[in-house]
């Protein structure tokens, strides 16, 4: 197999919003020349780099509004992999979760490569907040993938579902239970399991950088060796690192400064590890959160998680991801 053909697909969330603990860090507007400007200088010997986006389902009154976000999306070019969210209130509305889903497949199945169902499931805040998760998670997947083979758009279209690394804020037996309720016809659904992992940012102590890639390969192996084995996920279906970055500023939990510097150091240590993990854990994403600062004029790291700031001059990692993915990209 040549090398451009093992390589890993790269992809980016390209706009400035950011989810925090306490709700999204905003800043100036986006704007969609520097971002397509941006994208395109990324994608340096017509490599893939993939637009990473997302829309979340609040119910029925919320449809016109996300299904004009994704409009807007495909039209500014920044939504290849889009991911869907279900946060209704009280309880699960599920014709109108999988009416949403199918819509967004007809409206924008030709443009997207891929329509991840769910973004944390298992985190018990945000999709796993709610008591209805696997329901919304497990018809969503299955509902996708009938959608686009109806569509004719099963070659193009992967489906999947996200995740993130087990931890005191998990959902606990979330993968017994998912596997209970999912059984065979979700299993066959399902083309791609998405990771959302964010190593030496939210510890309490920051790790050395030699220490890095241990964390990372202890992250994706638990993944694959425990997690997906424990949902009865066969391993020729592949992980997807769908959320990973290195925010600069500041801590706002201890009072590490984090610079420039290491954000570059870190993330090329990163990607490296998922790199040469690639083949033996079957991995074939890396999508990089994100693209610029939501506000840069803000120290706090939740606000400055990109590799440009929010005027879009770039940071050295913006140089150290383009080098990587013209070394290690498709």
């Amino acid at each position: 197999m040549k090398e451009k053909e093992s390589g890993l697909t790269f992809g980016i969330y390209p706009l400035g919003v950011a989810g925090t603990p306490t709700g999204l860090a905003v800043g100036p507007q986006d704007d969609y020349e520097k971002i397509q400007a941006a994208l395109q200088d990324l994608r340096v010997s017509d490599k893939t780099l993939h637009a990473r986006n997302y829309v979340i389902y609040y119910g029925p009154d919320s449809e016109g509004r996300m299904l004009a976000a994704a409009e807007r999306y495909a039209q500014g070019g920044v939504m290849t992999d889009l991911t869907v969210g279900c946060l209704q209130e009280p309880d699960i509305d599920l014709e109108g979760w999988l009416g949403f889903i199918r819509k967004l497949l007809r409206n924008h199945g030709s443009q997207l490569t891929s329509l991840q169902i769910t973004n944390e499931p298992n985190l018990s805040f945000m999709d796993g907040s709610k008591p209805y998760v696997l329901q919304a998670l497990v018809e969503g997947v299955v509902a996708a993938k009938a959608e686009v083979t109806q569509l004719n758009l099963q070659d193009r279209v992967q489906i999947g579902f996200g995740s993130v690394p087990e931890s005191a804020v998990t959902l606990p037996h979330f993968w017994e239970n998912l596997a209970k309720l999912g059984g065979e016809r979700f299993i066959r659904s399902v083309d791609f399991v998405a990771h959302n992992f964010y190593v030496d940012v939210f510890d309490e102590n920051p790790l050395e950088l030699s220490e890095v890639p241990a964390a990372v390969e202890r992250t994706l192996r638990q993944f694959r060796e425990k997690d997906l084995t424990i949902l009865g996920l066969p391993a020729h279906v592949p992980i997807r690192v769908t959320e990973n970055g290195w925010p600069t500023g500041k801590n706002p939990f201890n009072p590490v400064e984090r610079s420039y510097e290491r954000q570059t150091h870190v993330l090329e240590s990163v990607i490296r590890t998922v790199y040469r993990l690639r083949n033996e854990l079957n991995i074939t994403h890396y999508e990089l959160f994100g693209l610029r600062d939501a506000d840069s004029a803000k120290d706090d790291l939740f606000h400055q998680f990109g590799i440009v700031r929010d005027d879009y001059s770039p940071k050295p990692a913006y140089d150290t991801f383009k080098k990587l993915i013209q070394e290690l990209g498709k």
